[in-house]
C-alpha cells in the first residue's frame, strides 16, 4: 500500500524569500529580531566573510542596500547566526564577527573620550559601558583582533586602519594599555608587554 503525501508543501528556504519577509517587517529602524519566534526552517547556504563581505551560493552579494537588508534581520543565539523574520529563521556561517567596523571618530579627550564607530552596513554606535571594546589576541602570533559590540550580541570586527589609529590616542591606566570610551576603559594590552619604540 502506497503511503499517502501530505497535503503539508514543504519549502526550502531562498534569501531571496528571507528579502521580502524582511522588507515587508522593517518598514523603518531596525525590525525587532528579539521579539520573532518563528519555527526554525534549516540552514541558508549564506556566509559572512571575515572582511564583511556576504556571499550566497558561494557568490559574493554586489548589491549593498540587500546586504543592508540582510544585516538588519540577523540574530545570534548562542555561537550561531540567523535571519529572523517573523515567519521563518534560518541558519547562516558567519566566519568572524558579522560587520566590520570600517572607521570611528573621536571626541572630547582622556576619560571623557567617545568613540563612536561606523560599520560596513552604515551602523553607528558609540563605545561605552553598552557597547563595550573588547581585544583577543592569537595565543601564538600575540596578533591582536579587536572588536565592538553593535547590538543585541553582535559584534563589528574593527578593520586594522581604524585599529591603528585607535592605538595612536590610546593611554595607560590602571596598568593597562587602553582606549576610553563613553566614561569606560577598554583594556588592549597589559602595559608592561607594550613593545619599546
Amino acid at each position: 500500500m502506497a503511503k499517502a503525501m501530505s497535503d503539508k508543501q514543504i519549502t526550502t528556504p531562498s534569501a531571496e524569500g528571507i528579502a521580502a519577509s524582511a522588507k515587508a517587517a522593517s518598514k523603518r529602524g531596525l525590525p525587532p529580531v528579539h521579539l520573532w519566534n518563528p519555527p526554525f526552517c534549516g540552514d541558508l547556504d549564506m556566509r559572512i566573510a571575515r572582511d564583511g563581505t556576504w556571499f550566497y551560493l558561494g557568490t559574493p552579494i554586489g548589491r549593498p542596500e540587500l546586504v543592508r537588508l540582510f544585516s538588519t534581520i540577523l540574530r545570534k543565539d548562542g555561537d550561531n547566526y540567523f535571519l529572523v523574520t517573523p515567519v521563518e529563521k534560518v541558519g547562516i556561517t558567519v566566519d568572524d564577527a558579522p560587520f566590520v567596523a570600517v572607521d570611528f571618530e573621536a571626541t572630547g579627550t582622556h576619560d571623557a573620550q567617545v568613540l563612536t564607530f561606523e560599520t560596513n552596513v552604515g551602523d553607528t554606535v558609540q563605545a561605552g559601558p553598552d557597547n563595550p571594546i573588547r581585544v583577543e589576541r592569537d595565543p601564538e602570533t600575540g596578533e591582536p583582533s579587536p572588536y565592538v559590540l553593535i547590538r543585541a550580541n553582535l559584534e563589528a570586527l574593527i578593520d586594522r586602519k581604524s585599529f591603528y589609529r585607535l592605538v595612536e590616542i590610546g593611554a595607560h591606566h590602571g596598568g593597562w594599555f587602553g582606549l576610553w570610551s563613553g566614561g569606560a576603559f577598554f583594556r588592549v594590552i597589559p602595559s608592561d608587554e607594550l613593545p619599546d619604540n
